[in-house]
């Protein structure tokens, strides 16, 4: 470790020991967060299962940078390169598109063999897998409905296709020794204002009933379910709303799924939090960055990340938190995409460690908002940095910028001639 890194640490924590916060503690605690790193910023959600199918569902990905995996070892290697360049150990969130097989297969007939590849790869680096069904992007789902399609034919397949998930989800658990999230969103709604809310509603209500009847052992598998506003091709109505969904989850004992994009433009899933844990006994959180709509742009180190990382850290919620990516963007090196977002949020989660959140509620309580708000604006300026820095070198990942030039050599020696 450089010298400079190291010294500059040592004094950093000189600052921070001064308000009682234990840097070495708030990274020792950093190291046992992990990330679920989505698949599908690797190669625009294309998948290897139904390649050749358009995006459906308000799904869309822009830009035509080369380099996007095509097959599921190239994909593999861009994770390992990712993971190379991000601290800690963390995991892979894979969609069902995503199986690994020379089997030609249906989506309701996938089994835990067309993800062994994935299994023994993350056995060998020591990554955790968690898993989605994928309910857009099919022949099925061209109209827009999925487990609310009011042909009972077309319901029954998604119902089979997310009742296999679940079982491959708890293979995931069970074979890696760390629990499987398996999240359920579907993209049913309309395009203009229905004629009848409750019907598609009770029909998704039946569906999930179904899918979720088998009990399987929770430290394997958790189910989750995520909610929308709206979508492209959904801009009236949504079947899986916040409510639905939030009524459900809370009294089938499912995970709520947050995701940042899919709410109101003046809503936050920052602010949320807080109220759920109350009730939730677990919670699954997307971190994307919304702009203007659920577009799904790569995480930076805002104002709402960093909101997020204060409700998990204030509120003591990591240890029900499952904290999971979702961004695609085609228009830069993807590699660089989830080296970028997924630092950030180590970052963020790291930053609120190190505030003295203790002596801000104390001040809250006795009115004494004056002291509040100082705190709160001096430690922005306070040597964050120095101790970013300093983990990341202590991980064996480059710090600052240099993992850029790995990145941009990963693109010339590896990505760039797979248009070849």
């Amino acid at each position: 470790m450089e010298p400079t890194i190291q010294s500059s640490y040592e004094e950093a924590k000189k600052l921070y020991a001064q308000h009682g916060i234990d840097v070495d503690r708030a990274l020792e605690r950093l190291a046992q967060i992990k990330i679920s790193m989505h698949c599908w910023q690797g190669d625009d959600v294309r998948g290897f299962l139904n390649r050749d199918q358009d995006l459906t569902g308000g799904i869309s990905v822009t830009g035509n940078y080369p380099g996007a995996a095509r097959t599921p070892e190239e994909l593999r290697a861009d994770l390992e390169k990712a993971f190379s360049l991000i601290p800690g150990k963390h995991k892979v969130n894979l969609h069902s598109i995503y199986a690994d097989t020379d089997e030609k297969v249906e989506l309701d007939r996938i089994e835990p063999k067309h993800f062994e590849s994935w299994v023994d790869w993350a056995k060998e680096h020591g990554l955790g897998l968690d898993f989605n069904p994928t309910c857009f992007s099919h022949e099925k789902s061209q109209d827009g409905f999925t487990l609310s399609h009011p042909d009972p034919a077309i319901r029954q397949f998604w119902i089979d296709h997310c009742k296999a998930s679940r079982k491959i989800g708890a293979y995931f658990g069970e074979q890696l020794g760390q629990t499987c999230v398996t999240n359920v969103w579907v993209p049913d709604g309309f395009k203009d204002i229905p004629a009848d809310r409750l019907g598609p509603r009770q029909r998704l209500k039946d569906a999930l009933d179904e899918v979720f009847a088998e009990e399987l052992n929770p430290a394997h598998n958790l189910d989750a379910v995520e909610s929308k506003l709206f979508g492209i091709g959904s801009e009236a109505y949504v079947v899986g709303s916040h409510e639905f969904y939030m009524g459900y989850g809370l009294q089938n004992n499912k995970l709520i799924c947050l995701d940042a994009g899919h709410f109101h433009p003046t809503e936050v899933i920052s602010n949320k939090l807080s109220s759920l844990s109350l009730f939730a006994d677990g919670i699954l959180l997307h971190v994307s960055r919304p702009m203007r709509w659920d577009s799904d742009h790569v995480v930076i180190l805002d104002d709402e990340l960093l909101d997020i990382a204060k409700e998990l850290v204030y509120g003591d919620l990591l240890g029900k938190t499952h904290i999971g990516l979702d961004f695609f963007d085609g228009s830069i090196n993807r590699v660089a995409a989830w080296v970028i977002g997924t630092r950030n949020t180590i970052k963020a989660l790291l930053r609120a460690m190190l505030t003295p959140a203790e002596a801000l509620k104390q001040a809250e309580l006795e009115g004494d908002y004056t002291t509040r708000l100082a705190l709160t604006e001096e430690f922005k300026s306070y040597p964050f940095g120095a101790v970013w820095d300093y983990y990341c070198a202590q991980s064996g990942v480059p710090v600052r910028e240099q993992w850029l030039a790995e990145v941009k050599s990963y693109e010339r020696d590896v990505l760039l001639k797979r248009g070849e």
